[in-house]
């Protein structure tokens, strides 16, 4: 299978300014740059054969730029787009070089049959892949190349009926450019949606033996895998999501035939993880007893946004600390990378009562006002700094400015979180309803378990 992606060359001013600021630099024109780029022998496969991998069409291949330019002074088109650079990435390992530079000069010949063009098989990022040069102006008509969406779509499919005629892999249907990560399912380090998918995948493919262990430990793990028979493509969702991915987009790894020849290969005994996955082990742990003074009838409901935090936590485990214990929502389990600001705005909650947003909205403004207060004292104090020459008081003045600037830092750093508050707390109230709705749905599961093993004895 093959990637391909077309873009325009043009010359810069720039460039020629550049050049007349530093006459002793040599700087090529756009279209000499890309050219010298294509037939850079250090990208090409073999130092020996690198003649091999540089054909030109409708032109020769060391007299390229020249024919070229020639063409486009000859019917006065040396402005605007003065070339196209295109690319066809092969998949690593699945051609040969002679493969890659015979169908890239195939597909040059019928895509611009009556263009001049340079085909250029490089190797230097670790796949084959081709560099095409083309002259934007017909040696025909003189009339120039109209790179359009149809033209793309032009080429991506003949180079796909290249690589079918040549029995390589072709992505069917893809939408609009094929991304690279099509072709090289790489995670990123970013903790993206996709790389998520993979990571869960990824684990749970190591424990499982067969594909309904493997879909069960993805449920588990908040995913839902829709493989049906009357589908067209196998689709992967988290829990909470109404939209579904496509599993080819993660990879060719991650396609479901490709899983089940991975799972075939498992040995038995890493299903014991799988079991501790599907069916926990509890532990009971020695409780500790509290007496209460009261009638809980009398008791106020707890409310407000300190407790709403509070949840949160106990929901990731920390309150009370619980040992191995993992959110079952995907959603929840991201959450974990914001307990240092989650803390931070717990203890301003708790230490300025604030119950509701309009709590937090008065303390804003109230905030805002207070530090324009102090902002205004600061500035007095610097005042009367300038025209002091009483040592004393420049000493006073000097402590009472440094004062306020210490007051206001406090404020803005609480202002900076209140905000972050208003912030936090609709996205919290979200991520508790859908873990709280997951584990409804895992003490739904538990109990119809249980009463179908009941009902069998």
């Amino acid at each position: 299978m093959a990637t391909t992606k077309i873009w325009a060359i043009k010359d810069s001013l720039s460039r020629v300014v550049n050049y007349a600021k530093n006459p002793e630099k040599t700087l090529f024109s756009d279209l000499k740059q890309v050219l010298m780029y294509a037939e850079n022998s250090e990208k090409t496969i073999d130092e020996n054969e690198k003649t091999m991998y540089v054909t030109g069409v409708n032109c020769k291949a060391k007299t390229a730029y020249e024919e070229m330019n020639f063409v486009q002074k000859k019917f006065d088109k040396c402005t605007g787009n003065i070339a196209y650079h295109a690319y066809q990435s092969f998949k690593t390992g699945e051609v040969s070089p002679e493969l890659a530079h015979k169908i890239g000069v195939e597909l040059a010949k019928e895509m611009w049959s009556e263009y001049q063009v340079v085909v250029a098989t490089h190797f230097n990022t670790g796949t084959y892949h081709n560099h095409f040069v083309v002259n934007s102006v017909n040696m025909f008509t003189g009339k120039k190349f109209n790179c359009n969406k149809g033209a793309y779509y032009k080429f991506r499919e003949i180079s796909d009926r290249l690589c079918r005629e040549n029995d390589l892999i072709v992505i069917e249907n893809p939408k609009g450019k094929t991304p690279r990560s099509i072709y090289f399912a790489e995670k990123r380090g970013e903790p993206t949606k996709y790389n998520l998918m993979r990571q869960a995948m990824d684990e749970a493919m190591k424990i499982c033996v067969s594909y309904t262990q493997f879909k069960k430990a993805m449920y588990k793990k908040g995913y839902i895998i829709n493989d049906d028979n009357n589908r067209k493509y196998s689709t992967i969702r988290s829990i909470n999501d109404k939209k579904a991915v496509r599993m080819y987009q993660l990879g060719e790894k991650y396609l479901p035939q490709n899983i089940i020849e991975r799972l075939f290969q498992n040995p038995c005994y890493v299903q014991e993880e799988y079991y501790k996955l599907v069916k926990p082990k509890k532990k009971y742990k020695k409780c500790n007893v509290y007496k209460f003074k009261g009638n809980f009838k009398n008791m106020n409901k707890i409310t407000g946004i300190d407790v709403l935090f509070l949840i949160l936590f106990h929901l990731l485990g920390l309150i009370p600390k619980r040992e191995n214990y993992k959110p079952l929502s995907p959603e929840m389990r991201r959450e974990v990378r914001k307990m240092e600001r989650y803390s931070k705005a717990t203890r301003l909650i708790v230490a300025e009562k604030l119950k509701t947003t309009d709590d937090i909205k008065s303390y804003i403004s109230q905030t805002e006002k207070d530090i324009e207060n102090v902002t205004d004292i600061r500035q007095k104090y610097r005042n009367k700094l300038r025209n002091c020459t009483d040592d004393s008081l420049t000493k006073e003045y000097k402590t009472k400015r440094d004062e306020c600037t210490t007051i206001l830092n406090k404020y803005r750093k609480n202002l900076k979180m209140a905000n972050w508050i208003l912030e936090d707390v609709p996205k919290v109230k979200e991520v508790i309803k859908i873990e709280q709705q997951m584990k409804r749905e895992q003490e739904d599961i538990t109990k119809t378990r249980k009463k179908d093993k009941y009902v069998g004895r």
